[in-house]
């Protein structure tokens, strides 16, 4: 029986999104060449720079196989948590990641097959061998060399195919990397040291030169500050261990000093040394553009001015650049890094049918009852120093049903019952309005995080409907679903986590609570049938995975 598997792909929106999946949908699809049992696109645009639905291609040679085409919201937070966001939201044993600039050849889905088969149970992860195009008729440029290098990287989610139990043992990718940069790296040095092996596979994949502006080798430096958490992470060898190049940062280092020298000796009016440091700059720089230009196009060759001006100018920017992100990343982490993902600090729990008994659109606080264990559980995580927050959908507001003054004195009866909250957040919008706060949207958790300066991942939502689940997986919260009679089996079923009550809820989470400890297991198979159970391959921890489904939101 083939590996079953599902497609992540994260996306700012760009052009080549269509091409890429145009090329998925365009393969040889049969029983030997299995489809893939749904694509989820991670749509990472910043929720308030693009309200608007992303737009994507028709398909119809998936869909009328059945292969849903959906997208995830995850807020503009960067590649490794859009990707989060995506794997964590499918059920499939085999996560497959695509960057949304590659193009897939015509073989790829027969030879994905046959990687997927070849893996044995130690494998966690099979890496597809990257092709990028470059001009036959001259030499490339340094960004189209720069690109070229992927060729040669190790473990690169260009494409590259993970079993979602080794995603879900180790948390993912740790979304402190911003930049898609290192995050691919620190995942598989993780999964390694958990005992698991990487290979490369069969497959082919092409991987274009994305288009970029004069400036894009200076921007690119900001990678400097991925690299001083990598060593913060992985020690001071980690580069040897991640399989990768040195770069040029300690050329870089002198010849800051260079000019920092000769412009300090100006200043003293020391003129030879001055003299004699800025001749080290000047050559120092003269190697780095000389380095950087010979490869590329020479005179006569297509583009070669503009490219000689360019390696011409950034050349003298970029060791201070690179310096500057450098020494803000080892700052930023000289006293290291704590193991990715972070405690919890956080507890976000839905209003109706989670803290209090659901009333379809109440506006009277007293119609409100509070659920038996809430203040009990709301107590105990304030004696722990968790904050706790509110994140409702509030549509009746939107439909004209309740007025904004109406669900504020309800907001106020729930706080007199169960004690003050660190943040409320709601979301009072009616469906129509696509906006991106209404749950299963991330914005009401990732606005809830922001207000409380803690990270999505420093939060657990607590609810009782699929949506909850959806927008904290969205957001990269945890989430946990307490079930009531108006939830649906689906929603129970898909659920990253299930208890019966509120209690049995933050017991589930309860050994990532900052400064808590692990509580009894609890046993809540019997009520659900939804609880994990203990994984088939290899050594990596499997706790409940995070995953949802859509479900119904008030």
């Amino acid at each position: 029986m083939r590996a079953a598997y599902a497609v992540v792909v994260p996306t700012i929106g760009r052009p080549s999104l269509g091409v890429l999946l145009e090329s998925l949908a365009a393969q040889r699809f049969d029983d030997a060449r299995p489809a893939p049992v749904e694509v989820v696109v991670c749509d990472d645009r910043p929720l308030d720079g693009a309200p608007e639905a992303l737009v994507l291609p028709d398909l119809p040679a998936l869909t009328a196989r059945g292969v849903p085409v959906r997208v995830v919201r995850s807020g503009g937070r960067g590649p490794a948590a859009a990707r989060n966001a995506g794997w964590r939201s499918v059920r499939a044993e085999w996560v497959v990641l695509l960057d949304d600039d590659v193009v897939l050849p015509g073989d790829w889905s027969e030879r994905l097959a046959a990687d997927l088969a070849a893996t044995g149970p130690d494998v966690a992860g099979t890496q597809a061998r990257l092709r990028v195009p470059l001009p036959a008729h001259r030499r490339p440029t340094d960004w189209e060399r720069n690109t070229a290098g992927l060729e040669g990287a190790r473990w690169a989610t260009a494409d590259m195919a993970y079993r979602r139990e080794v995603l879900e043992g180790l948390a993912g990718f740790d979304e402190r990397f911003p930049r898609a940069y290192r995050e691919d790296a620190d995942l598989a040095l993780r999964a390694r040291r958990a005992g698991w092996r990487l290979v490369r596979g069969s497959r082919t994949t092409e991987h274009p030169v994305r288009p970029a502006d004069p400036r894009v080798s200076v921007r690119v430096q900001a990678g400097a500050r991925d690299d001083a958490l990598m060593r913060a992470l992985h020690g001071p060898r980690w580069r040897e261990a991640a399989e990768t190049g040195r770069g040029r940062f300690a050329w870089h280092v002198a010849t800051v000093g260079a000019g920092v020298g000769a412009l300090g000796a100006a200043v003293l009016g020391r003129r030879g040394v001055a003299a004699a440091a800025g001749a080290a700059w000047a050559a120092l720089t003269a190697d780095f553009v000389r380095r950087r230009v010979a490869p590329g196009p020479g005179p006569g060759e297509d583009g070669w001015v503009a490219e000689w001006r360019t390696m011409a100018w950034t050349s003298a920017v970029i060791p201070p650049v690179a310096v500057r992100h450098r020494v803000a990343g080892l700052l930023r982490h000289r006293g290291g890094a704590p193991a990715w993902p972070p405690p919890v600090r956080a507890v976000l729990f839905d209003r109706d049918g989670t803290l209090v008994h659901d009333v379809p659109y109440n506006g009277d606080p007293d119609r409100v009852r509070v659920v038996d264990d809430a203040r009990a559980v709301l107590d105990d995580l304030r004696a722990r120093g968790i904050q706790v927050g509110v994140v409702t959908n509030q549509s009746g507001i939107g439909r004209g049903i309740v007025t904004l003054a109406q669900v504020e004195a309800v907001e106020a009866r729930v706080e007199a019952e169960l004690g003050p909250f660190d943040v409320w957040v709601r979301c009072p919008h009616a469906p129509e309005d696509a906006c991106t706060c209404r749950k299963p949207q991330p914005g009401l958790v990732l606005r809830a995080a922001a207000q409380l300066g803690l990270s999505p991942a420093e939060c657990v939502v607590i609810g009782d409907i699929g949506a909850d689940v959806g927008a904290a997986v969205a957001a990269g919260a945890g989430a946990v679903l307490v079930p009531t009679p108006v939830t649906r089996p689906e929603e129970v079923a898909a659920a990253p986590q299930v208890a019966v009550s509120l209690t049995e809820a933050v017991a589930l989470v309860r050994e990532r609570l900052a400064g808590g400890s692990p509580a009894a297991p609890t046993e809540v198979a019997e009520v659900t049938g939804a609880v994990p159970v203990p994984g088939e391959h290899g050594p990596a921890a499997r706790p409940a995975p995070l995953s949802t489904v859509g479900g119904g939101a008030r």
